[in-house]
């Protein structure tokens, strides 16, 4: 598993992850960069994810849905801002319907990911998400975001050494 440490900075309403990887950049950068590798890692291990449509490009969208354990489906998207492979991309991360459309009643997320060679070896992954507000930050972390996450990324190890 990953060394993953998570800050939340509530004043600027941020939350950053870090995780080192024994893997070189561009293999962890296909982690974002392969739909089918995403889906083993994006969703928790109770709620897998499925991805739909995968373009990481500027404007392109990145569909998928999670089930949880008793069936239950949560749908995503992520709006592609910014992509420089292997290196960083930017999206904004929305809870959507089934249709794909965005559900305006929870909060969308901006994420900037950035991947960097360390220099013992191996791959530091920085995710800063931003918040529109603190209101916003604690509804996320309330619903679980952070332990989602750590619990899905502690996955990435695995599939990188698939």
């Amino acid at each position: 598993m990953p060394a993953i440490d998570i800050d939340k900075d509530v004043v600027a309403h941020t939350m950053t992850v870090t995780a080192t990887f024994d893997a070189p950049v561009e293999q962890v950068w296909s982690l974002f960069d392969d739909p089918r590798k995403l889906e083993r890692w994006w969703g928790p291990p109770t709620y897998p994810a499925s991805v739909t449509e995968h373009s990481l490009t500027p404007g392109g969208t990145v569909r998928y849905s999670m089930t949880g354990p008793e069936g239950d489906q949560h749908f995503g998207l992520w709006d592609v801002v910014s992509v420089d492979p292997p290196t960083s991309l930017e999206f904004r991360d929305s809870f959507a319907d089934e249709a794909g459309n965005v559900d305006a009643q929870l909060p969308t997320t901006v994420n900037r990911l950035t991947l960097q060679e360390r220099p013992q070896g191996g791959t530091l992954l920085t995710i800063r998400t931003s918040f529109e507000s603190a209101q916003d930050m604690d509804q996320l972390v309330a619903m679980g975001v952070e332990e989602g996450l750590r619990a899905a990324m502690g996955q990435m190890d695995d599939v990188l050494a698939a």
